[in-house]
């Protein structure tokens, strides 16, 4: 399951709905706190691929030294002004200022990343708003290489906000159908693999290095690794792809999967934004 490839259609999808309609301006603005040499990266790499959708990119950069009221008056003023459709703040922030309150900042309708409590409060509920990246871009690639969800079993190991535990919602919710377990950290190693070896539906974010073995995988199960980890041999993910790809019938790898499908889901989130606050038309 190719994440470069999948995105490069996201993104033609995108700049051809936007051109269709006239190219109105749909903005997205970034703001980068500080010198992180690979939030810099990331942050240039989201404004050049919104510049390739047809988005304006707005960014806001700020030293490394800036005040908690700064970095909150930055976002403040994005969040007043009608051009703006979408805001991310990238993370993490330098030490010794809290996210939380530049997060509680943003609105629902602006909030692209999906990561504030209102954003996870109306999936939960099951009401309009954007769902984290992350989580969105694993179900973009199960629809776009054909794994079926409705009736399948599938299990998310990692519980955390940003990916885990909205990810277990967008696998259960009505019209995708699954059947989910959530494992863990804390899961023993015994259950984890009777755990996986019912699943169809693989999805490991655990922030653990290729903890999934080929003895966690039956034969044909789709396979999708989110983690990423820093190892003596570089980055790898959660997953032993090497050992795994032989059994599984749909896998992404690490590099060129989940990745690459963070950044199309956040251009898509943009959209969505846009016309959430009525600067597009309704899709």
């Amino acid at each position: 399951m190719d994440g470069i490839r999948l995105r490069g259609e996201i993104i033609a999808s995108l700049r051809a709905t936007i051109e269709a309609a006239g190219s109105p301006s749909v903005c997205l603005a970034t703001v980068l706190v500080g010198d992180d040499k690979p939030s810099q990266l990331y942050v240039a790499s989201k404004r050049k691929l919104a510049g390739e959708a047809g988005m304006i990119s707005q960014h806001v950069g700020l030293p490394n030294d800036a005040t908690q009221a700064q970095v909150e008056d930055a976002v403040s003023e994005l969040v007043a002004d009608p051009a703006v459709h979408g805001i991310l703040c990238q993370l993490p922030l330098p030490a010794g200022l809290d996210p939380e309150p530049v997060l509680a900042l943003i609105p629902p309708e602006k909030d692209v990343d999906g990561l504030t409590e209102r954003s996870m409060g109306r999936l939960v509920r099951g009401l309009p708003g954007h769902v984290g990246c992350t989580p969105l871009g694993v179900m973009r690639l199960l629809e776009r290489y054909g794994v079926p969800t409705a009736g399948k079993r599938a299990v998310v190991i990692g519980r955390s906000t940003l990916t885990g535990l909205p990810q277990v919602l967008l696998l259960g919710r009505k019209g995708v159908d699954a059947t989910v377990t959530l494992a863990h950290s804390r899961t023993s190693n015994e259950d984890m693999i009777e755990i996986c070896r019912a699943a169809d539906i693989i999805v490991a974010c655990a922030g653990q290095a290729r903890m999934i073995t080929a003895a966690h995988v039956k034969s044909g199960a789709a396979v999708v690794d989110v983690g990423v980890s820093r190892t003596e041999a570089g980055i790898v993910g959660d997953v032993d792809f090497d050992a795994v790809q032989a059994i599984a019938g749909a896998i992404t790898p690490m590099p060129r999967g989940t990745g690459p499908m963070t950044i199309a889901c956040l251009l898509e989130n943009t959209l969505s934004a846009a016309r959430m606050l009525g600067a597009f038309p309704a899709g």
